[in-house]
């Protein structure tokens, strides 16, 4: 008797080396990809990549104060996490059509 689903056959199997190859492309795709993020009214411009990599961190000169190092400790961290939430939500949206909402864990 023929077994049907399951891991039987090379269909499963062939089924999970494309979606490698696919997720492969996607985050290669995702690497280029970039998301910009401002905080402190423009003070501070981040740019990210669609793979959590800070490209690029600009300060305008004005938010360089020595005497309140904690105000711009303070606004990197948040513009920092910021950038990195985007990129992760953009990623994850991206990803999700290729995963087919599976909630594979990372993805």
């Amino acid at each position: 008797m023929k077994q049907r689903g399951g891991f039987g056959g090379g269909g499963m199997l062939g089924q999970i080396q494309k979606l490698q190859q696919e997720m492969a492309k996607a985050q290669e795709a995702l690497a280029d990809e970039t998301i910009e993020v401002t905080a402190g009214g423009g003070a501070i411009t981040i740019v990210v990549t669609g793979n959590q990599r800070i490209k690029s961190i600009k300060l305008q000169p004005d938010v360089v104060d020595p005497t309140d190092v904690e105000m711009l400790q303070d606004l990197l961290v948040a513009a920092v996490n910021e950038a990195i939430e985007r990129s992760q939500t953009h990623a994850a949206q991206k990803l999700q059509g290729l995963t087919g909402g599976l909630g594979i864990p990372g993805l």
